[in-house]
């Protein structure tokens, strides 16, 4: 007759670790390409972004985009 001595349905304290450590890494690079998105796009002049169809008023939404859409 076989027994089981040990059935692991959850994942263990290491495990959750390991997936928050990386799930933070993961929203902190995420992050850092709004931030630079965002930093590139307000810099340029309004003359560029009429050029390349924009307006400041959209410039945090397509960041948004750019870093958490794609």
């Amino acid at each position: 007759m076989a027994y089981t001595t040990s059935i692991r349905t959850t994942p263990t304290l290491l495990e959750r670790l390991v997936a928050f450590k990386d799930d933070l890494a993961e929203r902190r690079a995420k992050h850092r390409v709004y931030v630079q998105t965002l930093n590139e796009l307000e810099a340029l002049s309004g003359r560029e972004l009429a050029d390349l169809g924009l307006c400041r008023a959209n410039l945090k939404s397509i960041a948004y985009e750019a870093a958490y859409l794609n």
